[in-house]
């Protein structure tokens, strides 16, 4: 049946501007006009009187952790703590809540040294004399990092390799694959709980952004129980990508209950806050800290020559400005230029892109998605890391558009929730939580922000046919927003909030009032 949206204020994204109605039938849109066309010309439809409520299309995520998400909702949560006693206090009261005890794993994930009171890491010492015999992991909110107490160490065989029980970037990761994996009604509860979080925000595509081979079970029971309401996109890392291509041929760049793979994706280097973002000169106070480099550039160019054998997208994980030199000068290297252009390549977070690299981004056909939102929360770390002038150019959003270069932006979750008006607020104004503005010049119109968390990430997918506009013959995946963020003040653009989420035509989110 039919039905049409009429009285409203909306946002198409599209080539139609700002219009007035819309209409839906068997999930799709089929039209989109003024209120006197539509409403002649479909008498016989049901009609929406939205009055003059601002609707869009939904918001599409161009990078993100839905697993580790859907983890945070059986762990601790140090998103709060500010100091070592806030986190040992978060700490016991989940461990008495839940009667953990010896030989048991206690996991927590959120905390930010830069944000603590003591400006470190926390120790495994910290953690064997809270928590003897306790397999203690802290996951930092960068997910590139954290700390194991002595218990957990051994279990992970990680037991040497620590320092004082911090562990960074491969390590690290490696010791993330051997944690317990929450198995049965308790999984399934949390990745519905995920999912739910991410249609509060708007959102109905979402990324499975790092697959690695212990996640196969855990999707042949996602899949098997038909548990995605939303989109899913998996990009498998490249050391795994044929297992998982063999074991979910269905999903083979195709959807098949809601999922499908899309590509692949590497590992390049780690995170700007944490120091391991790989550059060319040194942090600041250092003559000799350039961060980590996790891939040869042999291992580079044969990901690039996979993925253009294969015929599928690669996401590169470069936050550094060497790092994006090395994907660069790799792609240079490995491939034509007409051969990137139809992997389509995606440079996650780009946090240090430098400016003058630009060109080349362009050239290749490489789409930066910008972890925009650093501005906000780690501007002033990025600052006291980089000095203000290298800091201001982060996520050089403004450049890019000068430039011509289409790009997406993306909130990293689990690092930060994925609140898309937050980062469209962060794109607009570049203020660091201490008020400082980080580069007024790489500040970017609040219709260009909303493109990079639209239509920008429909094309980045290659669904742009079907998706990241209100146009006929595409999904029917709109939201309703609390107020018009083209013309609201662009300092209250965060307080803007979606009002409902539309999927295929059907409410799958309203907010209480």
């Amino acid at each position: 049946m039919k039905t049409v949206y009429y009285n409203a204020n909306v946002i198409t994204m599209g080539e139609n501007g700002v219009q007035e109605a819309f209409v839906c039938e068997d999930g799709s849109f089929i039209d989109v006009g003024t209120n006197e066309r539509i409403l002649s010309v479909y008498p016989d439809a049901a009609k929406n009187d939205l009055n003059q409520q601002t609707v869009m299309p939904s918001f599409l995520d161009a990078h993100s952790h839905l697993s580790s998400y859907a983890n945070t909702f059986l762990q601790a949560s140090l998103d709060e703590a500010e100091s070592f006693a806030d986190i040992l206090r978060i700490l016991g009261k989940f461990a008495e809540d839940r009667k953990i005890r010896n030989g048991e794993w206690l996991i927590a994930n959120g905390y930010d040294h830069n944000c603590l009171k003591e400006k470190r890491q926390p120790t495994k010492e910290m953690l064997d004399d809270s928590f003897p015999g306790i397999c203690t992991v802290l996951q930092h909110k960068s997910g590139h990092f954290g700390v194991f107490s002595s218990a957990a160490l051994r279990a992970t065989g990680m037991e040497g390799k620590d320092d004082d029980g911090y562990l960074k970037e491969n390590e690290y990761v490696d010791a993330i694959k051997k944690l317990p994996i929450a198995t049965g009604q308790d999984m399934a509860d949390a990745y519905k709980s995920a999912q739910l979080a991410y249609a509060s925000y708007g959102i109905t595509t979402i990324q499975e952004g790092m697959m690695v081979s212990q996640m196969i079970p855990i999707y042949n029971m996602l899949l098997s129980q038909n548990m995605f309401m939303l989109d899913v996109v998996g990009y498998p890392q490249i050391a795994d990508a044929d297992k998982f291509y063999d074991a979910f041929p269905q999903c083979n760049d195709t959807y098949y209950a809601n999922f499908r793979l899309g590509g692949y994706k590497i590992l390049m280097d780690g995170s700007p806050q944490g120091r391991t973002a790989w550059m060319k000169t040194p942090y600041e106070g250092s003559t000799d800290e350039f961060g980590v480099s996790n891939m040869t550039d042999d291992a580079v160019k044969d990901a690039i020559r996979k993925s253009i054998t294969d015929h599928r997208q690669l996401l590169a994980h470069c936050n550094g400005d060497m790092a994006a030199e090395q994907l660069l000068t790799c792609a240079d290297e490995a491939a034509t230029v007409e051969d990137l252009a139809e992997i389509r390549p995606v440079l996650i977070h780009g946090q240090l892109l430098a400016t003058n690299q630009l060109p080349r981004i362009k050239k290749y056909g490489i789409i930066p998605s910008f972890f925009i939102a650093h501005c906000y929360y780690w501007g002033d770390t990025h600052i006291e890391n980089f000095g203000y002038e290298r800091a201001r150019k982060i996520s050089p959003a403004g450049s890019a558009l000068k430039d011509g270069i289409m790009f997406t932006f993306h909130q990293d979750t689990l690092v930060i929730k994925p609140d898309m008006m937050r980062t469209v607020w962060c794109a607009v104004n570049r203020i660091t939580k201490n008020g400082v503005v980080l580069g007024d010049d790489e500040r970017i119109p609040v219709i260009e922000a909303l493109k990079a968390v639209t239509i920008n990430v429909a094309r980045q997918y290659g669904e742009d046919k079907t998706k990241g506009s209100i146009e006929p013959r595409k999904n029917a995946d709109f939201i309703i927003l609390s107020d018009d963020p083209l013309t609201s003040d662009p300092m209250k653009l965060s307080e803007i909030k979606v009002v409902k989420t539309y999927r295929c035509g059907k409410c799958i989110y309203e907010r209480k009032l």
